[in-house]
């Protein structure tokens, strides 16, 4: 049995969790070639006052160590022991690709494009297949953390189909700089947990490899938000004032380089800059070629390519196109 009897007891991973518990589970699925098991530590803790099951997660990628610093700090600062319900935080999700700073499964797979996963498929496929089964379906809402890809660095921001209207009211209240339109990518987590009717934000902020502490601190604080929302805030913490709305986003588009070289940014995510601002430079290691890179359009920089050097046609800046008022 995975769930909750009639007397609140949590059933999961063949554990019984009794309300006002805490409790440390280990996700057992795959060995190392040493024979040596990975184990995928499942922090769960229950007020003994009934409630919502909230789902936090981070590394479904392993080198997105932003996601996975912000779990950590809700746990370590006690965030995650509910005034009611459940909170199930499950810091890395990908543990193979943690240990060796790796975005994907060792069978080269993404894991957050293999989901709901298959029984006898490939390992990443197996993994999803056992997360879908045996932990989502307790989850009354999900958190779940991202970083930019490689040297891309993303403000911090919250995804939203722009279909699913509901989460909306979520995001705003979470309050991230930024809310995203952004479709659900087939065989993803969240759109799995689209398809089992679970409520699910998306945060995305910083980049692969690397802790900000800024990235962090937004990502604890909408933590801290929605908790309080659901009335499952403990009552010692002080819920985090939303200085400002979120900026909406409905479209936005790609600026990539026209020409290889060193790339020397002059603006930085978050920026609203105008058509035709120099937002950066690409020069040569020689010293006799420096391209201006302008805005494409009035925007605000959601993504900026921190690369030291960049090739013809690489992303360097992620701008906004619409905004919803």
């Amino acid at each position: 049995m995975t769930g909750f009897d009639d007397k609140n007891v949590l059933h999961i991973l063949g554990e019984k969790i009794a309300p006002g518990q805490k409790r440390t589970l280990n996700f057992n699925l795959a060995k190392l070639y040493t024979t040596t098991s990975v184990e995928v530590p499942i922090i769960i803790q229950r007020s003994k006052k009934p409630g919502p099951c909230v789902l936090i997660t981070a590394g479904i990628h392993g080198d997105e160590i932003n996601g996975v610093e912000i779990v950590r700090q809700v746990i370590s600062k006690k965030i995650n022991k509910p005034a009611r319900g459940t909170i199930i935080c499950i810091p890395v999700i990908n543990v193979f690709g943690f240990l060796n700073m790796e975005r994907a499964f060792p069978d080269g797979r993404d894991l957050n494009r293999v989901f709901p996963g298959t029984q006898n498929g490939s390992l990443a496929s197996r993994f999803a297949y056992q997360f879908t089964n045996k932990i989502l379906p307790l989850a009354d809402f999900c958190l779940d953390f991202h970083t930019g890809g490689g040297s891309r660095f993303n403000v911090a921001q919250i995804r939203v189909d722009p279909d699913k209207k509901e989460l909306m009211p979520y995001a705003q209240i979470f309050g991230a700089p930024f809310i995203v339109y952004s479709k659900n990518i087939t065989k993803s987590y969240r759109s799995t947990c689209a398809k089992m009717g679970t409520p699910v934000l998306l945060f995305e902020g910083g980049k692969s490899q690397i802790s900000d502490k800024d990235i962090a601190r937004a990502g604890v604080h909408g933590v801290m938000r929605i908790l309080d929302h659901l009335k499952m805030l403990d009552k010692d913490f002080v819920v985090p004032e939303q200085t400002k709305d979120s900026i909406i986003i409905q479209s936005s588009t790609w600026l990539r380089a026209k020409y290889s070289g060193l790339l020397h940014l002059k603006s930085t995510c978050g920026d609203f800059v105008e058509k035709n601002e120099v937002i950066a430079t690409i020069t040569d290691p020689h010293g006799t070629f420096r391209h201006k890179v302008k805005a494409s359009n009035d925007g605000y920089i959601i993504n900026t390519n921190e690369a030291s050097l960049v090739y013809q046609g690489d992303a360097i800046f992620h701008i906004s196109t619409a905004l919803v008022d």
